[in-house]
């Protein structure tokens, strides 16, 4: 039982909120009435659970021995040693598998995107963290891969749009991690040796222009003629609002409570974060389902 528990806490499954985006498509393409269409969602999102667990696994396996100097990472169950080696990765490899076989049952378009996705982030534990500004970009791949499973388990095709979005919005988040890290840590490269190439100034820069074009890209797509002619109404500005609120917030904690290191831990406990983010998916049902 003690190795059960300290395996979930392994597999973070606090961190699976990130795989909501594999819905993205089902509620834009307003196919949540189709039952068919929902089960496909929810396998895909599955199988990114599993994957992003496996992955979490494999990484805290690498980074075992420099995990050991962080002050909270310490606590993990691999570095601390409550979760031995052994355990570790041959359950990583159970969930590897689970999550192809589950993704298989969806159909072949996301066995190849989570096959992509195992991959690429065994590449990002390997190599790809170590290459300041790639590490990022890795890290908003993993969500467009989350987002075109979704769009393939329906499957409809992915909005432009929409990956413009998320690659901008998942960059956002993961510079304001690194900021964090940065200015966090005594001596950060030692503990992540891309931090050490980033600087407090170029990542406040960099996350200013994200946020900007988030905020530019989604106003766009809300008012755009296509986005209008779909969805048959021009309401889902009304969201706009929202996504300035939700940005504003983000900052907020980032530069005034000193958080953002997780962001679904800040999700789940910044009761105004959460507020907004409730307040936008239920407008965005409003005017898309109920034509309101």
């Amino acid at each position: 039982m003690e190795i059960a528990f300290h395996l979930l806490r392994a597999m973070r499954l606090r961190q699976w909120t990130k795989n909501v985006f594999v819905f993205a498509a089902l509620i834009f393409a307003r196919r949540v009435d189709d039952t068919g269409a929902v089960m496909a969602a929810v396998m895909a999102f599955g199988a990114f659970c599993l994957a992003s667990s496996a992955a979490y696994l494999l990484n805290d396996i690498f980074d075992r021995e420099r995990d050991r100097q962080h002050p909270e990472k310490a606590k993990r169950p691999i570095a601390s040693g409550a979760l031995g080696v052994a355990p570790a990765t041959v359950s990583a490899t159970i969930l590897w598998i689970g999550a192809l076989v589950l993704a298989f049952l969806v159909n072949l378009h996301v066995l190849w995107i989570v096959g992509g996705y195992l991959l690429l982030q065994l590449l990002y534990s390997f190599l790809l963290k170590h290459v300041v500004i790639l590490d990022l970009f890795v890290i908003a791949a993993g969500f467009v891969m989350r987002v075109a499973a979704g769009a393939e388990a329906i499957p409809v095709p992915i909005s432009s749009w929409l990956f413009v979005c998320t690659v901008l919005i998942s960059l956002f988040l993961g510079t304001a991690k690194r900021r964090h890290e940065l200015l966090s840590l005594t001596r950060a490269e030692d503990h992540r040796a891309t931090l050490g190439k980033y600087s407090p100034y170029l990542l406040d820069q960099m996350i200013v222009i994200t946020a900007a074009a988030t905020v530019v890209s989604y106003s766009l797509y809300t008012l755009s003629a296509d986005t209008i002619t779909k969805f048959g109404t021009d309401r889902l500005k009304w969201t706009i609002p929202f996504v300035l609120f939700g940005l504003f917030r983000y900052l907020y904690l980032i530069h005034v409570r000193k958080k953002g290191d997780q962001p679904e831990k800040v999700l789940f406990t910044d009761i105004p974060l959460l507020a907004n983010v409730l307040l936008y998916g239920a407008v965005v049902v409003l005017v898309l389902y109920f034509e309101i």
